[in-house]
């Protein structure tokens, strides 16, 4: 039986709506996928670059950390340094003024003969020679004159020989030297010096720890006295 044109197109239009909603059903199906994917590719993005924002800031806290454990570390150097120079400073001027004292020894005369003799003594057992020359400065010359009778003695007694000595008149040590003399023997070949400046100098060296300790107290970080 024939369809009538009416209902051709009722079933017409039925299979149009009908397409128009699996179609709009599509699309939205379509559309949630879509969402859902950009969800996630949004998500995995953020998450990237939040890491990569985290990564850098955590670089640059242990950059900053790292400026300041330097600059830490190069204060206290500076301090300890600046504590040294002051410490070697004191040290110098405490030497400086033992020199200055040393030096005010030749101005008594009874005492520095003791002390010349001493010291010209000590550096003839040291040379252990029979001819020796002394040299001093210009204005020791005639104390010296009179001590050297008994330090050829002194030597004679501690020896057993006899010493022949010279003092040289041409070349004298220098005033700024604080006092004492130098010794020679085989024609200026072998020396002695026995000045005040140089017996300082020696006895300064060895001491110098003490005297640190003395002056600042005993260094916690040291841990032998030898």
């Amino acid at each position: 039986m024939a369809l009538s044109d009416a209902d051709v197109q009722k079933q017409i239009k039925h299979m149009m709506a009908f397409i128009d909603q699996e179609a709009n059903e599509k699309a939205e199906e379509i559309d949630v996928k879509a969402e859902e994917e950009f969800n996630i590719e949004k998500g995995r993005l953020v998450q990237q670059q939040r890491v990569k924002i985290l990564e850098y800031y955590e670089r640059k806290e242990k950059q900053v950390e790292l400026q300041k454990k330097i600059q830490s570390s190069n204060l206290l150097n500076q301090a300890r340094l600046k504590v040294l120079k002051s410490r070697e400073d004191h040290v110098r001027d405490v030497l400086e003024e033992a020199r200055r004292r040393l030096g005010q020894i030749a101005h008594d005369r009874a005492r520095y003969r003791q002390v010349l003799e001493g010291l010209i003594s000590q550096a003839f057992t040291q040379l252990l020679e029979p001819y020796v020359i002394i040299r001093c400065r210009e204005q020791d010359h005639s104390i010296i004159k009179e001590v050297l009778p008994q330090c050829q003695e002194n030597y004679k007694r501690a020896t057993k020989k006899d010493i022949k000595v010279s003092l040289n008149t041409e070349n004298f040590l220098p005033s700024s030297v604080s006092g004492g003399v130098e010794v020679y023997a085989q024609q200026g070949k072998i020396k002695v010096t026995n000045t005040l400046d140089k017996r300082l100098d020696l006895i300064s060296q060895q001491m110098l720890p003490e005297l640190r300790e003395v002056l600042f107290g005993r260094n916690p970080n040291r841990r032998f006295l030898n």
